[in-house]
């Protein structure tokens, strides 16, 4: 019964970590999304926390990805007075989307998937090398 706790805690870190590169990718892709209105605001980046959530049925810790919530991060202002989104004083609001960052975030994510996908097949193999050898 504990592998199969082990492979739900590891499953659940899966997920959780899928909802936050689905995040990711909704952030790189708009990175360069600006305003429509003069002196509008751009895209916000979104981040994703997690949670702890107990399996009454088990017992066991699983984690939760909460929904996003917006980066409340201050906009940079890029000097453009021709751009349909420029406030008065000729200044476009940027998206608060760092690439560097949010491709650092997704290699952790990754990462942290990679680590459980391996958790998840450990705990398989020992489920079947334990009923191999009850069969012998």
């Amino acid at each position: 019964m504990e592998l199969k706790n082990a492979m739900k805690i590891s499953a659940s870190g899966m997920r959780a970590q899928g909802e936050r590169l689905k995040t990711i990718a909704e952030n790189l892709a708009n990175a360069d999304s600006l305003a429509k209105t003069p002196g509008g605001d751009p895209y916000r980046r979104k981040v994703v926390s997690f949670k702890s959530e107990l399996d009454r049925a088990t017992g066991a810790a699983l984690v939760k990805a909460q929904k996003p919530i917006p980066d409340r991060s201050d906009f940079e202002l890029k000097y453009d007075p021709g751009h349909p989104a420029a406030n008065s004083d000729g200044y476009v609001k940027m998206p608060n989307v760092k690439t560097v960052i949010e491709m650092a975030d997704m290699r952790e994510a990754q990462r942290t998937y990679e680590a459980n996908v391996n958790a998840v097949d450990t705990a398989k193999q020992m489920i079947n090398r334990t009923i191999d050898l009850l069969r012998n």
